[in-house]
């Protein structure tokens, strides 16, 4: 029996213990073996409590059933839903009765989810947004997948190939009928119109979404400078938790430390370097390299000095703030008061952006904290429409216009070559809903979700 055909089974609630868990069994077999654990067939739909049994009549758990028939479920297939209560013995004792029936198997990760695009209840843009959903971590990472989840995307992308297919139509009609005088004109110039519509609306959406798909993995913002000028006491001041070592003692970071954090939605990665300087220490060298690394790659850098370390930042791709802290020790600085931004400086342009800061007392913080908000906010960008969550998404969208830019300027030297880039705009967007010739990007997909989606 091929995979795709067999029963599968696997828990689709959290690890256990838990008050409830809810175990799910798709595929042909999975009217069976409710019956057979539960002494009968539920009505569709109906949650209904029983005392499941397993193959020698022991009681299992007193539990509620669910039964989807297929092609009216989640998955398309029937479908059997057994909550019951989230002990790991209880568990146990139902994936034993579970792996008892022959014809059963224990669920790979995403299977559910890649069942489902497979009987066509989703398409790919659907799925990556159910599985970014399960994995957002910040309310801006929810509300954008649950736009993907909900068709925002792919709604848009069929509308645009079922009108591609179209303009083709029209144009080869035109070449089919290339004889018979005004008739290609007639044709190909409505084509030509729908086109440039189209080819204007992707152009929007790509130029519209500025990073909304970097929102999965989130800003980078990497605290450099030299030793003992209080990145770590920054670090902890952002966290608001102890998540590095705090020492009076130069060289006391070796490696690259990093805390995930929510700012006003957007998700962002702090990451706490070793300090930068010449030393003959191995370790140390090593954390340097780390450090010089790490910044970087980041999406911003922080570099902070004291008023006994004043070093130059070192200036690479990304923009670059300065952070004086320790302004409770200088007196200049303590009198400057608060940590303020030149106007124009929160984007991720060159433009030089000045703090001064107590990480230590606290003075500042909530002033850097804002404007590391409003750097995010321009960064990502509005993602209240966006369409793209994924780069994936913008190349297949990027493919798509170009082939329709090319269409409409090979017009002039024949229809067949115009049909032939729609033909390919047709297939990028195809590619994009998962509908052709994706068998290669499935697995990569489907094997990030958790096993039991």
């Amino acid at each position: 029996m091929h995979p795709r055909e067999q029963t599968i089974f696997a828990l689709s609630s959290g690890r256990p213990p838990s008050a409830i868990a809810v175990v799910r069994v798709s595929g042909p077999q999975a009217g069976p073996v409710l019956t057979a654990l539960a002494g009968k067939m539920p009505a569709p739909r109906l949650a209904t409590r029983v005392l499941l049994r397993d193959a020698n009549q022991q009681p299992i758990d007193d539990a509620v059933v669910l039964w989807f028939p297929g092609p009216a479920s989640a998955t398309g297939e029937d479908v059997a839903e057994f909550h019951v209560h989230g002990g790991r013995a209880v568990l146990a004792a139902l994936f034993a009765a579970l792996s008892a029936f022959a014809e059963l198997r224990a669920a790979e990760p995403g299977e559910f989810t890649r069942r489902a695009f497979e009987n066509g209840k989703l398409d790919l843009t659907e799925a990556e947004g159910l599985d970014d959903l399960i994995h957002a971590d910040t309310d801006r990472q929810r509300r954008q997948a649950l736009r993907q989840l909900k068709g925002l995307l792919g709604d848009r992308a069929r509308n645009w190939r079922d009108q591609i297919i179209e303009a083709s139509a029209l144009i080869e009609a035109g070449i089919d009928f290339s004889d018979e005088g005004d008739v290609p004109a007639e044709l190909i110039a409505p084509a030509v119109a729908r086109i440039e519509t189209l080819l204007g609306e992707i152009e929007e959406v790509l130029a519209a979404q500025g990073r909304s798909e970097r929102l999965r993995e989130g800003l980078a913002v990497a605290i450099a400078g030299p030793p003992n000028v209080g990145k770590s006491t920054l670090m902890n001041a952002l966290a608001r938790r102890e998540v590095a070592i705090v020492s009076p003692h130069a060289g006391t970071t070796r490696d690259v430390i990093e805390v995930q954090l929510d700012l006003d939605g957007f998700p962002v990665t702090v990451i706490d370097t070793a300090g930068i300087r010449e030393t003959d220490d191995p370790v140390e060298q090593e954390g340097v390299r780390r450090a010089r690394a790490r910044a970087a790659e980041a999406d911003l850098v922080v570099w902070m000095s004291d008023p006994q370390h004043d070093e130059a930042p070192q200036q690479g791709d990304a923009p670059v703030w300065r952070v004086r802290n320790k302004i409770d020790l200088d007196t200049a600085a303590r009198d400057a008061g608060r940590a303020k931004a030149p106007a124009g400086g929160l984007g991720p342009g060159r433009e030089a952006v000045d703090f001064s800061i107590s990480a230590s007392r606290g003075d500042g913080i909530a002033e850097l904290i804002a404007a590391l908000v409003g750097f995010a906010e321009k960064y990502f960008g509005s993602d209240e429409g966006s369409l793209i969550g994924r780069e994936r998404q913008r190349n297949l969208l990027r493919q798509t216009a170009e082939s329709l830019q090319r269409s409409i300027t090979v017009l002039g030297d024949g229809e067949e070559l115009a049909a032939e880039d729609l033909r390919m705009a047709a297939y990028s967007l195809g590619r994009l809903l998962g509908r052709v010739d994706v068998e290669d990007i499935l697995d990569v997909i489907f094997r990030e979700f958790c096993i039991g989606k």
